[in-house]
């Protein structure tokens, strides 16, 4: 069983930054698959960004609307998966929602709210 709390959403203009935070209940070194996934008013869940353990380091993935202004990272050690985001816009408004696939099942937080506004 897996816990996940976000925390860091807030109301900033456009061109700030944010930093969410997802905290996993227990040990995040045994999730492979951690991401983040966001959801406006009338709009279908929206992939943002992922994280999965690798051999050889962590691999990440963005969705196209984010590159170069998202950056998703983990640190196992805190239990913690982040997400950085700057550059921010008002299409970027949304609930975003942490996600992690563990012992085959999917978990997800209750979601923290950013809006930006122009």
């Amino acid at each position: 069983q897996v816990s996940l709390v976000e925390s860091g959403g807030g109301s900033v203009q456009a061109g700030g930054s944010l930093r969410l935070s997802c905290v996993a209940s227990g040990s995040i070194t045994a999730i492979n698959y951690m991401a983040w996934v966001r959801e406006s008013p009338g709009m279908q869940r929206e992939f943002v960004a992922s994280v999965t353990s690798s051999g050889s380091g962590d691999i990440t993935y963005y969705g196209e609307s984010v590159k170069g202004r998202f950056t998703i990272a983990r640190n196992n050690a805190e239990n913690t998966m982040y997400l950085q985001m700057n550059s921010l816009k008002p299409t970027d408004t949304a609930v975003y929602y942490c996600h992690a696939n563990y012992g085959g099942r999917s978990y997800w937080g209750q979601g923290t709210q950013v809006s930006v506004s122009s």
